[in-house]
């Protein structure tokens, strides 16, 4: 098995404490999110289905729960990240196609959104 560079660790554990204040509780990351709906494989093993509240995060656990707000219209729903991404440069995060329906942003393709870890 091949090892995985340390600077692409370092890189994942940041982002990963991005979460995490000092003293251990959640806040909130902001940045652009899209939606995705496809039916193949999640890099968790799982069949990807598109009317799921799941999400795709690039180093967050598999299993987290995240509450993702979208910032044009307040709406919420809460995800929980079964998959490795977006691979789109100023992206955070990959909602399923119900995620993003619920929140309405369908349409647009893409919206800025908060996300805040939930327990």
């Amino acid at each position: 098995m091949k090892s995985a560079k340390p600077a692409m660790v370092a890189a994942t554990l940041a982002a990963s404490m991005m979460f995490l204040g000092s003293t251990g509780t959640a806040s909130a990351q902001c940045g652009k999110a899209s939606w995705y709906a496809l039916t193949s494989k999640t890099a968790s093993g799982e069949r990807m289905n598109p009317s799921a509240m799941t999400a795709a995060h690039r180093s967050l656990p598999f299993g987290t729960k995240l509450r993702v707000t979208n910032q044009k219209n307040g709406k919420s729903v809460i995800v929980r990240v079964n998959d490795r991404g977006p691979f789109i440069k100023g992206r955070v995060l990959d909602l399923s196609k119900g995620a993003a329906q619920q929140i309405g942003f369908i349409r647009s393709g893409h919206t800025s959104v908060c996300m805040e870890r939930q327990s």
